[in-house]
């Protein structure tokens, strides 16, 4: 468990950890209080089955997890469904823009979810940083 909390001093890494939680915290509850613009039914048109079953369950580890990163305690294992979510959330959402409008308007339609996957990919390799409960932890059971 050391190494999941394992950081370093930087920081600047709540930068990072703040545009990740809260951007994650926040598509979370919209998809339980905007259903058919975030939801269900937003999982439905891209083709999901059981769009009500994932959509409440990708929401509900967005919450939570984006809470957890925006706190900083285990930063390392949070972003791990995060990560997964962009993944999938660009395969299903792009592929298809990417076959009828090329490459670069591709690029241009998921910059977003490119810094977001990246973003939580740095969070994975770096930790939460000087400034987050990981940190508290590891220093007080080093002590």
């Amino acid at each position: 468990m050391k190494s999941v909390l394992q950081t370093d001093n930087d920081t600047t890494t709540i930068i990072i950890r703040l545009i990740v939680g809260v951007i994650f915290l926040s598509e979370g509850v919209q998809k339980f209080i905007l259903p058919l613009e975030r939801g269900a039914g937003r999982f439905e048109k891209i083709g999901f089955y059981y769009p009500e079953f994932f959509s409440s369950l990708v929401g509900s580890f967005e919450i939570v997890c984006g809470t957890l990163v925006i706190i900083g305690l285990l930063t390392r294992l949070a972003v791990i469904p995060l990560i997964y979510i962009m993944l999938i959330a660009l395969s299903t959402t792009k592929y298809k823009l990417f076959m009828a409008t090329g490459f670069w308007n591709l690029l241009h339609e998921s910059r977003t979810d490119w810094a977001m996957l990246l973003s939580s990919i740095f969070l994975l390799i770096k930790g939460g940083g000087k400034w987050s409960i990981d940190k508290n932890i590891n220093e007080t059971s080093i002590n």
